[in-house]
């Protein structure tokens, strides 16, 4: 039984775009940068994945809702944005479904290039300025990389769920990809400035400017006072 259900709701009219494909995860740095990027480019949505089945209830204490496990793609002229919202699929026959629609629907537009992006668990003391550690599907893309000044993933590791995942299908079915990981040292806290250290990543590699991102700033000295009180 499939799990996964997807719902064209319109036909953008766009060609080879880039695709930025992220899902909530450590930190809520995906979800952080896809949803700052739906609001500063004003996306419109053209398709939803949801999970048909859910894995688990909401209970409210003493009634149920069910989760709402759905995630939109959007579009702006030729940009692609998938993901944000809540959570990833709870299991791996879902995740992989959905990676496997982000494929298709990248071949569908004739897109060359995935990037995706996520936190990265590290010890180092930050001094509010993470890095971003980059990732590729290939030798070749990673010299690239490399003479842009950007700093690749430091050490050999795995990397799990969607934001991991994807490269995987980009690389198997020749799609290059990108990966963008955010140093942070509390997964548990959503990192803004994993977030803004990424969205000035992305920015570098796609030589376009996604928003100020001073709000975030602010929303990261909020986190701040808060945890430290």
């Amino acid at each position: 039984m499939e799990n996964m259900e997807f719902i064209q709701n319109e036909e953008p009219n766009i060609t080879k775009p880039l695709i930025i494909a992220a899902m909530q995860d450590m930190g809520n740095v995906g979800s952080i940068v896809i949803n700052f990027i739906n609001k500063t480019l004003k996306t419109k949505s053209f398709r939803t994945a949801k999970v048909s089945f859910p894995t688990y209830v909401v209970d409210n204490g003493g009634d149920i809702d069910l989760p709402n496990e759905s995630w939109e793609y959007k579009y702006t002229d030729d940009l692609i944005i998938f993901g944000g919202g809540n959570g990833q699929p709870q299991n791996n026959n879902e995740l992989n479904i959905l990676c496997q629609d982000v494929i298709e629907t990248a071949q569908k537009y004739s897109a060359k290039f995935i990037y995706t992006l996520g936190g990265f668990h590290t010890n180092r003391v930050l001094k509010n300025k993470p890095r971003t550690y980059v990732t590729t599907t290939s030798k070749g893309l990673r010299k690239q990389m490399e003479k842009l000044e950007l700093e690749m993933t430091p050490q050999k590791s795995l990397i799990t769920g969607f934001n991991g995942l994807i490269l995987g299908f980009a690389k198997k079915y020749e799609i290059q990809g990108i990966g963008m990981y955010g140093e942070l040292n509390k997964p548990e806290i959503p990192q803004y400035r994993a977030a803004i250290s990424i969205i000035k990543t992305i920015e570098k590699l796609t030589y376009r400017k996604f928003g100020n991102t001073e709000e975030l700033e602010m929303l990261a000295q909020e986190v701040d006072q808060k945890f430290r009180n």
